[in-house]
């Protein structure tokens, strides 16, 4: 894991998030993936592979697609109207991209945001109309209803939903689909701030998350697959 530092103050400050954990077996070499590690000794489980991927060992692939699909997380948080958000029964049934990261973020949040978006507009209007991409804030003191409410149309799409809520409930939220998250801290006098970088998409047909993406996700390559993931396919 690489880290960056931002001069020291008593308030989180941006720093580039990097992959925490991320779906792995024995192939994981071949696709480029880092090893799963655990987040402060909180949860052994977090420790050992959270999935199987397969199709990997085409490295020039921006999806993979994993043999155990994680179930969507049970997360109930605020939305950016700061009205309730129950994930798994607003987006059931529903073509979804989850994505874990925060408005600070200097580079590969809204790099990520608006490659989505991009992609999304080459849809035909039913099928925009179909995609849900949520947005989980990372950094909840600082990411409000408000601040996701302005934040997001800029960096990505007014349709895009930013979920705010208790650090912990979002941590363990993440960890749910492989996902680690580690609080904003000092050490040293700098503010230390890691987080993965992963999209998860999950089926309309199984509500599963069954196919991940990377930060090097390019508009080209959601523009391709897109179409697919919106019929619960593979792509």
């Amino acid at each position: 894991m690489s880290e960056e530092k931002t001069p020291g103050t008593d308030a989180p400050r941006p720093g580039r998030r990097t992959p925490l954990v991320i779906a792995a077996v024995a192939i994981a070499a071949a696709i480029g993936l880092t090893a799963a590690v655990g987040l402060g000794g909180n949860d052994d489980k977090a420790s050992g592979p959270v999935a199987e991927v397969s199709g990997g060992t085409d490295s020039a692939k921006a999806a993979t697609v994993l043999d155990r699909p994680f179930t969507k997380p049970d997360l109930v948080l605020t939305d950016t109207k700061g009205e309730k958000y129950d994930l798994r029964e607003r987006t059931k049934g529903k073509p979804t991209l989850i994505y874990f990261g925060y408005t600070h973020c200097p580079d590969v949040c809204p790099m990520t945001m608006s490659n989505i978006a991009i992609a999304k507009k080459q849809l035909p209007k039913a099928d925009q109309d179909k995609l849900q991409v949520v947005f989980v804030t990372t950094d909840p003191q600082r990411d409000t209803s408000a601040e996701l409410a302005k934040w997001l149309p800029a960096a990505g799409d007014p349709s895009f939903t930013g979920l705010t809520g208790d650090f912990s409930a979002i941590q363990a939220g993440a960890r749910q689909i492989g996902i680690g998250i580690d609080p904003p801290k000092v050490e040293n006098g700098n503010v230390v701030s890691m987080h993965g970088a992963q999209v998860i998409a999950f089926s309309p047909t199984t509500d599963q998350g069954y196919v991940l993406y990377g930060e090097d996700a390019s508009i080209d390559d959601y523009a391709k697959d897109l179409p697919k993931i919106i019929k619960g396919e593979n792509p």
